[in-house]
């Protein structure tokens, strides 16, 4: 199955299920998990360290296959938070995307990268 095809809900109950079969839900506090989120958050980064703009990202071609994995454990330690604090992450998604929109009208801000509250809003 695809992103096409799987929706998020099954995403988070294959998680909830491999946690539970581990008993791992002892060690995973919403503090702990947003650690988790974090740290994963990290080590996809660090794929990307020293990659130059004009070079090829990751800098290292080795790097390439661990890319798909690192954004895995990211999207993993993520659903296992939205389970554990009942956020409902289309519905927190979709809000967000609400108030970017607000904060950064395209006509406004398109083709520009400053923050919301540094560019004119004339």
């Amino acid at each position: 199955m695809t992103d096409d095809t799987t929706p998020i809900q099954a995403l988070r109950q294959e998680v909830a299920a491999f946690n539970a079969e581990r008993d791992w839900g002892q060690y995973h506090s919403p503090r702990n998990v947003a650690m988790a989120v974090s740290v994963e958050a990290g080590e996809l980064l660090e794929l990307f360290l020293w990659s130059t703009d004009e070079g090829p990202q990751p800098a290292v071609e080795s790097r390439n296959a661990a890319v798909a994995d690192e954004i895995a454990d990211v999207a993993i330690c993520l659903l296992n938070l939205c389970e554990m604090t009942g956020v409902d992450l289309t519905t927190a998604i979709r809000q967000k995307l609400k108030q970017n929109a607000l904060r950064y009208p395209a006509e406004t801000v398109r083709g520009r990268m400053e923050k919301y509250d540094e560019y004119d809003k004339k």
